[in-house]
């Protein structure tokens, strides 16, 4: 699918399928999970609605800087050579990648948790990365700023790795 296209009726019934096994409607409203606020004052919860989808992101530490700068609101810009942003569906995908590949390559990894619109997440489709349990969005980098506004509330850290 086109990224803001609204979804084919075909896009819906075969994504209705990966949704109901992934679990991530009934999972959400079911787990408010427990996050770290940023400055890990405390347990908090995030709770999905209907209205929103939550999603994670792994991220390094410039990153993680760059959205502490935001106010804890948006992602920065991709550079020249990321066309694209990948937020995914799990937090078990997000663990893998920012402890096997962010502490690697800059020291630390941290796993972010946010809300986004679903009346904006949903012009696109779930991509599989390498495994069924490997889901994630591809956001073109000039949407970037469309599904910044798309958040709800503020990106929490959930995780670090050191």
């Amino acid at each position: 699918m086109q990224p803001g296209r609204p979804p084919s009726r075909l896009a819906e019934r075969r994504d209705a399928p990966l949704r109901a096994h992934l679990g991530v409607t009934v999972m959400e409203r079911r787990n408010a999970s427990v996050y770290v606020s940023p400055s890990d004052a405390g347990p908090h919860t995030m709770p999905s609605t209907e209205d929103t989808l939550i999603l994670r992101r792994p991220v390094g530490p410039k990153e993680l800087q760059l959205i502490e700068q935001s106010g804890m609101r948006a992602f920065p810009p991709r550079l020249p050579d990321q066309p694209i942003f990948y937020p995914v569906l799990t937090e078990d995908y997000a663990i893998k990648i920012a402890r096997d590949w962010n502490v690697p390559a800059s020291g630390a990894g941290f796993v972010t948790r946010f809300a986004i619109a679903r009346n904006f997440i949903e012009k696109y489709d779930v991509q599989e990365a390498g495994g069924r349990s490997h889901l994630e969005y591809w956001i073109p980098a000039e949407d970037l700023d469309a599904f910044n506004a798309a958040i709800v509330g503020l990106i929490e850290v959930v995780r670090r790795f050191p």
